[in-house]
């Protein structure tokens, strides 16, 4: 925890803090030590190769599901309901992703294989 050593006077202690006292800054260890590790994680090279994929295969689901499943905003209001149409929705585009592949004979095919850096 960091506090200033003296804020009377100043002429920006309206926009810098509302605290009656002087400014106080906390910072989190626990969380600085997480984003360190998701740092180190994300730039290992597995880290490098999901990267990489995420934008092929998952960015392009949520596309689908916005635009041709006109998904602009969830029908109903709670953390589980909420969670139980996104699972419906999730179903409903795998079904119809493996029908388009069963139709087409290509069940024994990737979309995307997983590329090497």
């Amino acid at each position: 925890m960091y506090e200033s050593e003296d804020c009377t006077g100043c002429p920006l202690k309206e926009k810098c803090t509302k605290a009656k006292g002087n400014r106080q800054l906390h910072v989190a260890k626990e969380f600085l030590a997480y984003r360190e590790t998701a740092q180190e994680n994300i730039l290992t090279e597995t880290g490098t190769l999901y990267r990489m994929n995420r934008s092929i295969q998952v960015e392009g689901t949520f596309g689908v599901l916005k635009e041709d499943y006109q998904l602009k905003k969830f029908r109903t209001r709670g953390t589980g309901n909420v969670r139980n149409e996104l699972l419906i929705l999730a179903f409903g585009y795998n079904l119809n992703k493996i029908h388009t592949k069963i139709q087409a004979d290509r069940l024994n095919l990737y979309y995307h294989p997983l590329k090497t850096a």
